[in-house]
């Protein structure tokens, strides 16, 4: 995967200064009260829900075969979504070697 690492640096950039303005804008709190004012909120939150959950299904046992700690990526991933599985690519090292 020599792709990932620099499509997490173009992607978390962009995304970090948009998640600024939006905390800046309305709020950490607001962020969420906007999503789930109707219905088409909450099929949006859900579907980040399940994309997250199947991001850490990937990340666990992922970072326990290549010896990382994923816990500290599981943190971030339930308080600030994206941000875990994006840092996780970013910081992912070389895959050990075949023995």
């Amino acid at each position: 995967m020599t792709y990932a690492r620099p499509l997490a640096v173009i992607i978390l950039i962009p995304f970090t200064a948009l998640t600024a303005y939006a905390i800046y804008d309305v709020g950490f709190l607001g962020v969420f009260e906007h999503q789930l004012a109707a219905s088409g909120g909450w099929q949006v939150f859900t579907d980040l829900a399940i994309a997250l959950l199947i991001n850490l299904l990937w990340i666990v046992p992922d970072a326990r075969k290549t010896g990382r700690n994923p816990w500290p990526y599981v943190a971030l991933t339930l308080v600030l979504g994206s941000f875990g599985p994006l840092l996780y690519l970013l910081l992912k090292g070389k895959p050990p070697p075949a023995p």
